[in-house]
Formats: C-alpha cells, structure tokens, sequence
C-alpha cells in the first residue's frame, strides 16, 4: 500500500508537470536556440496543455466571466505589456495574440506577409469569393464588386428601400413592449438585406432561403468532418441553385426594366477590356457578401438597440430632430438621407461597433520578425480588434456608451484619430 501510494504521489505531480509543459516543449523550446543564435526571441506567454493550449481559460473568460479582455488582461499582469503580443496556443495551432494598435497597424499593412485565414471557406462561400481568393483574382473580383456596389446614388437607394420595413419594425415592436431583439434585428436584417441583393419578397421561398443562410453561417468556420461543415456545405449548394434559377431567368428575359439590385449591378459591370463577371463568380460573391452583411448588420443593430436602451440619455438625444428633417402629417419623420445624419449629433454607429465588436481578424503568418520578436512560419497571428475600444488607457470610462466622446475636440476623438485605422480602415475585400 505505502508503495503504491508514494508512486501515485510521485506520478500525479509528474503527469501535471507534463501536462503543463508539453506544448512549451514541443513547440517552443526546439525553436529557442534558432532565435538565440539570431539575436531574437519568442514573445512572452504560455502555450496550455497539449491538444487543448489554452482553449478552457479562453472560454472561461468569454462564457463564464462574460469579461473577453480580461484574458488579455491577465497576460498583461502576467508578462508585462511589452510590444503588445503573447503566444499561446488556441484552436488547434500555435498564436501570436496581438493587442496594441501599433502591431495590429503593421499587420494590416502588411498583406504581402500575412494572409487571411478561411482554410475551410472555399466549399462554403465559393472558390471565387473575396474571403477565398488570392493575388490577380482577389483585385480583379474586388474591383467589380465595387462597381457594383459603390455608385454615387447607392447609399440614398439603400437608404430609402430599407426604411419602410424598419419604421413598420419599430412601430411593431412599440406596440408589443418587449421583444427579443437578436430575432427580431436578424428577422428584419435578413428581409431587408434579401431585397437589397436579389429582389425577393417575404414568403415561402425566402423562409426556404432563411433556413439555408442558418445552416451556413453555423458551418461557415466549423472544421470537416463535422456535420455542422458538411451541413453549410450542402446549404450553399441548395442556396446557388436558387440564385443561379433566378439569374438564369433574368438572362433569358429581355427586360426594358431591370431590377436594380445587386445581382442586376453585377450582370452590368464591365473590367477594363470590357469582360463581365462570369456566373459562378457572381453567385459564389453575392452569396459571400450577404453572409458577410447579413450577421454583422443584425448583431451590430441588435447591440445598438440593447445600449439605447440602457442609456436613455442618449436616446433623447439622438431623436433630437435636426432642421432640415421633414415630418409628415403623423409627426413621422419621412425618409432619411444623407443630409439628415450628417446633422446628427451623436455617432451611435462608431460606438455600438466599439464596444460590441463581434469580430476579430485570424491571420495565417507567413514570414516575419516584428519589434524584436520572431513569429514562427505557421502560427497563427491574432488581432485582438476590440481592446482597442475596451482599455481605459485609451478611453476614459471604456465601456460606458457615450457617442459625446467623439465629438471633435475631445481628448478621445483626438485619440480615435491615432488609432483608427488600425480599426476602421485596416481591412481585406
């Protein structure tokens, strides 16, 4: 009995020390003497427990805690601040986890380096689809989504057809006197961003197409061979055969009209030598374009609604009406331009996306050295987006939501200045 309890004694401490250390050894120490013998090292952190890294402690603070930066945080009081990036190991790879503004600016800058990284994407959004292609296809796909997209008169279009089903939503809802706003903003989202992109109604077959647009995003960054995966796989084929019916119908019609909507745009622009897009390049886009504007759109709206609420000083500013905003005979304001909202006061837009921002960009590293430190071929880099917005070393009262604090001439409008575009502008497609 003694013999077998000092050996369970001795193994348990050795298992956890293992445990603890195995993906230090693994991935971390054969690369120490080639950063020794070049003068560089690996940025500080810790890689987790094997398979796993640091998965637990991430979702601890994400799901549990509800508090997603004090992961970073805890890094922060653990390594010091440093350049601003940890290595750890999350979602089956080695990570660079990269937090200040600087690092994530030489990464946005640096696309000739770093790619982005949808390794399952291609069967669900398409092989021509911006987030999938590369080098010459990416400009040339890029550069007629634009055209299509991007004329003077498209915001003021989108503007007025979207508004009657969002003054009749938010009549409806008024009415009902609780809601529950992620249904009802994707519900409204989804009709509106529908009728914008190919033209349908509500009915049957935009219930049909609803119901293949929630098995795609649930797969859309799931891993084969899941039946999540090979779910939105299927749905997106179900889903071009609907498009691709609709596009073969306006081929064969000679209309006088056209729909003017985002597959219509597509069919009508030309490159430089005249070539149209073909059809699996308009299909494979405007499905990509509406999973990308489809869940964005709703959550952003649905945070919106959740801190106008919470904040009802600033709803009563916001229904301020500006001058030359016009009311109907019901005291509603007819439909918006882009004159009236540049007469608003408060920017709600800018900090809804700051202080809910439902996305960080993943990165494939290709090859680099970065402020002193080497980040391996293979890792993965990841832009910790939204602690820009989050850390009170760069706002005061981070998480307080004050659109007055953009106002010009602030402290921290001068400091959104410096950091924007690291934010905003930084992007790829």
């Amino acid at each position: 009995m003694g013999i077998w309890l000092t050996l369970l004694l001795g193994i348990v401490p050795l298992l956890g020390w293992l445990l603890r250390w195995w993906n230090e050894f693994w991935y971390v120490f054969p690369l120490r003497k080639q950063c020794s013998s070049a003068g560089t090292n690996l940025p500080p952190g810790h890689m987790g427990i094997p398979f796993f890294g640091e998965l637990f402690t991430f979702l601890w603070y994400f799901m549990v805690v509800r508090r997603p930066d004090d992961f970073i945080n805890s890094k922060r009081r653990k390594y010091g601040d440093g350049v601003g990036m940890y290595r750890t190991y999350l979602f089956g790879s080695p990570t660079i986890i990269a937090c200040f503004p600087s690092i994530n600016q030489f990464v946005f800058n640096s696309s000739d380096l770093f790619v982005g990284e949808w390794p399952t994407a291609e069967p669900v959004l398409g092989r021509n689809a911006l987030v999938v292609a590369q080098g010459k296809a990416h400009a040339r796909l890029k550069s007629h989504v634009i055209n299509a997209i991007n004329r003077p008169d498209a915001l003021r279009r989108i503007a007025l057809l979207v508004q009657p089903r969002v003054r009749a939503a938010l009549q409806s809802w008024a009415q009902n006197g609780k809601i529950n706003a992620h249904d009802e903003t994707k519900k409204l989202t989804f009709e509106n961003i529908v009728k914008l992109f190919v033209s349908y109604e509500p009915g049957p077959l935009l219930d049909t197409i609803s119901q293949l647009f929630v098995g795609i995003l649930q797969g859309v960054r799931s891993k084969p061979p899941t039946t999540a995966y090979q779910h939105a796989v299927q749905c997106r084929k179900d889903l071009e055969e609907i498009f691709r019916v609709e596009l073969e119908k306006r081929k064969n019609q000679n209309r006088t009209e056209t729909m003017d909507d985002l597959m219509d745009r597509m069919m009508q622009t030309e490159d430089d030598e005249g070539n149209h897009l073909l059809d699996e390049e308009m299909l494979d886009n405007i499905i990509n374009l509406m999973v990308a504007g489809y869940e964005s759109t709703a959550l952003s709206s649905m945070w919106a609604i959740y801190y106008l609420a919470k904040f009802p000083n600033v709803l009563k500013k916001l229904r301020v009406k500006p001058s030359n905003m016009v009311m109907d005979s019901k005291h509603l304001i007819l439909p918006l331009v882009s004159s009236h909202l540049e007469q608003l006061k408060l920017n709600c837009r800018r900090r809804t996306w700051r202080l809910a921002r439902t996305r960080k960009e993943i990165l494939l590293q290709v090859k680099i050295l970065l402020a002193g430190y080497k980040i391996p071929k293979g890792w993965k880099v990841i832009l910790w987006l939204r602690y820009l917005h989050t850390n009170p070393e760069n706002f005061e009262d981070p998480m307080c939501f004050n659109p007055d604090r953009w106002n010009v001439g602030t402290a921290e409008s001068r400091c959104r200045n410096n950091i924007s575009s690291t934010s905003e502008t930084g992007r790829w497609g």
